[in-house]
């Protein structure tokens, strides 16, 4: 089965600085994937490039058959995307940003998919509220909505539950699962442990933009480790070399 995404000592460098070290890994479709690291161990810049949204300075990426440097614009096209920051058009309402999330992507019935995910995620009432006015649990309802009401085969999300209360993140990481399980992939950038060790299938830790370790939550379980305590002592060994 060919990678749903495939890398290849993909690198990216700002100046003197090697945020992404020649990293090479691959993510199966039907994955639930978390990329795990500190802040800044390059989490956000491996999105960035997985996206299309940065080029690297060097190496691969192959995302749903698109080539990261060759093909952005088909790849954005394909796939949900979720950023660091959610940041929704500040002069729309949030029916109007999804109207233009519809047009772009032509969905059909874009309200009536819309209509579900504002009951869904329990935001209709701030439908025809600006963005720039929205909090920023609100804001994150609607980049989720964004990233899924095309059905993609692949979303890839930065922090998909930090803003969100318990029961929010609940719902949503419910929803993350049964959407993989219907055959589709989510790629998750996340620092909060706890997620990845309850609902990914695989992960990869990244320090100091370097690859540590691949793996899978049930190989930790088989040996008796939890991922938090597995993670700790990898990257404080790290730190120490």
């Amino acid at each position: 089965m060919t990678p749903i995404i495939q890398t290849t000592t993909i690198t990216k460098q700002y100046g003197d600085v090697i945020a992404v070290n020649a990293i090479t890994f691959s993510v199966d479709q039907g994955s639930l994937f978390g990329l795990l690291g500190p802040n800044g161990s390059g989490k956000t810049t491996m999105i960035k490039m997985l996206t299309g949204q940065i080029r690297p300075t060097s190496g691969s990426a192959v995302v749903i058959g698109h080539d990261v440097i060759t093909d952005p614009i088909g790849l954005r096209r394909d796939v949900g995307i979720i950023p660091e920051q959610e940041t929704p058009p500040s002069f729309l309402t949030a029916i109007e940003y999804l109207d233009l999330v519809g047009d772009l992507r032509q969905i059909p019935d874009l309200r009536g998919q819309a209509d579900w995910w504002f009951d869904f995620l329990d935001f209709g009432d701030k439908r025809n509220v600006l963005c720039k006015d929205l909090s920023r649990g609100t804001r994150q309802k609607l980049m989720l909505t964004q990233a899924f009401i095309h059905r993609p085969s692949l979303a890839l999300i930065d922090e998909p539950l930090i803003n969100f209360d318990p029961i929010m993140q609940r719902k949503v990481k419910d929803f993350l699962v049964s959407y993989v399980r219907q055959g589709n992939t989510i790629f998750i950038s996340t620092h909060i442990l706890a997620i990845a060790e309850e609902i990914c299938s695989g992960f990869a830790i990244l320090h100091k933009g370097s690859l540590l370790h691949l793996g899978t939550p049930r190989e930790l379980t088989e040996q008796g480790l939890s991922l938090d305590e597995f993670f700790l002592s990898l990257v404080r060994r790290d730190s120490d070399a």
